[in-house]
């Protein structure tokens, strides 16, 4: 049998006692990191739930949009990404939630991310 020290003796001042957070504090946090869930429809890509922009199923703003004068030769990274050479003109604009170091670049009927360090912006 333990002695009564360990067994509910409120009267001791152990030193666990006096250094533990108090329960409460430790029952208001979440036991488990919550994920957010976002409903999806079958058959349809959802670029938010993925956090992937496709830029060939995005649309220009109606207004927002700008000229840009490509500053430097730039190779895209990947299918997301524009192509660009140095001092050609395309037209840029930015979308809610995109990184600001990016827009969205078109050229004739090409269209993809661009990184805006490569762009002079015009008008």
């Amino acid at each position: 049998r333990f002695s009564g020290t360990f067994v509910g003796n409120a009267d001791s001042a152990s030193p666990a006692a006096a250094t533990s957070p108090p329960a409460v504090a430790a029952a208001t946090l979440p036991a488990v990191p919550t994920i957010p869930v976002v409903p999806t429809i079958v058959g349809v890509p959802n670029t938010v739930a993925e956090g992937v922009l496709n830029p060939n199923e995005v649309k220009p703003p109606a207004s927002g949009t700008r000229k840009a004068r490509v500053l430097y030769d730039y190779e895209a990274a990947d299918s997301t990404e524009l192509a660009l050479l140095a001092d050609e003109m395309i037209t840029v604009y930015s979308l809610p939630g995109m990184d600001p170091d990016w827009l969205i670049g078109e050229r004739g009927n090409q269209k993809g991310k661009v990184p805006v360090t490569y762009l002079e912006l015009l008008s």
